[in-house]
């Protein structure tokens, strides 16, 4: 009997790595910017970190990430980081997540910075994502979801925000590159700029009921649709799908309308391309300042989007009543 064991146990075995390999989802992280990021992963408080939490992704290059099942957190991009040649201290100007090294360590983005927001096998077993610019903005994102959605479970749809909002941006909420006030880098959320209830959906405006969009909110809608403008956005920002693994593009390809709308947005005579490559000699004038700030208030980013099991079923049945 016991020169048989083997044949059984490996077939139990394959199933068992079967069972492993369909529960993990895998997220590809794509820069198709003219440019170096240094994309951020921050998991929901009470779940594992990834492999990585941030990571140096040059133009062109691609990495996978693996999650397990019913993961949940956020992806980003830093933008325009340098090393500092004495300490070799990372900052940067958007997205900093106060670490000073290329990985995060539990540090979350500071805003302004477009986010990409997941829960996996939420409520009904389906993957909650978003992409979210209630945090500001700092370039183009899109979500797009592989391979899922079998027996219609799912809309299964690509989320994107492919727009240069730089250009649309008020001035009173733009972050710029320079001393002098000019090359906007990013564009900050009226909350963030202005640290008001009604912009932050807080005190008494800390309900849907209470907190409606605002003026500086539908600048982002009418620019991205599908993404969250504003912390109750939720009808027309949350996706689902199941059963799939998700491609992250930073700086994806605008569609023509995208373009158009881009184009008429943007300063005239401003340059199409402000951010250039940086290396570990090179510092933008204000990094390091925005870096200790960030580091100054390292605590965990206030969640907004979909960064729970809670959150993620109050909207599924926000979504099916609607």
């Amino acid at each position: 009997m016991a020169r048989f064991s083997p044949l059984i146990s490996l077939p139990w075995l394959l199933v068992s790595v079967t069972f492993l390999a369909v529960d993990a989802t895998t997220f590809t992280l794509v820069n198709k910017c003219e440019y170096t990021i240094w994309p951020g992963v921050l998991a929901n408080a009470g779940e594992p970190p990834l492999s990585t939490t941030g990571f140096a992704l040059q133009k062109g290059e691609s990495r996978p990430l693996s999650a397990p099942a019913g993961w949940g957190g956020r992806f980003w991009a830093r933008t325009r980081c340098a090393q500092d040649p004495a300490t070799g201290e990372l900052s940067c100007l958007t997205g900093d997540c106060g670490s000073g090294q290329l990985e995060c360590g539990g540090g979350g983005a500071v805003p302004p910075a477009t986010l990409a927001e997941f829960k996996l096998d939420g409520d009904g077993g389906l993957d909650f994502f978003d992409v979210s610019l209630v945090d500001g903005y700092n370039l183009p994102v899109l979500v797009a979801p592989k391979g899922g959605g079998g027996g219609g479970r799912g809309n299964c749809t690509s989320v994107r925000c492919a727009v240069d909002l730089e250009g649309a941006c008020p001035s009173e909420l733009r972050v710029t590159a320079r001393g002098d006030g000019s090359g906007v880098a990013a564009c900050k959320s009226a909350c963030d700029a202005f640290r008001q209830p009604q912009y932050c959906c807080s005190g008494s405006y800390s309900s849907p009921q209470a907190c409606k969009p605002t003026s500086y909110s539908e600048v982002f809608k009418s620019a991205c649709p599908q993404a969250y403008s504003y912390a109750y956005d939720d009808e027309t920002s949350t996706f689902t799908c199941a059963g799939a693994d998700y491609v992250i593009t930073f700086c994806p390809t605008p569609s023509t309308s995208q373009k158009a709308a881009s184009s008429q947005d943007q300063t005239p005579g401003a340059a199409a391309t402000d951010t250039p490559l940086i290396n570990g000699t090179m510092v933008y004038v204000g990094v390091a300042e925005a870096s200790r700030a960030s580091r100054s208030a390292r605590t965990q980013v206030p969640a907004v989007g979909l960064v729970g099991v809670a959150v993620s079923t109050w909207r599924l049945r926000h979504l099916l009543s609607a």
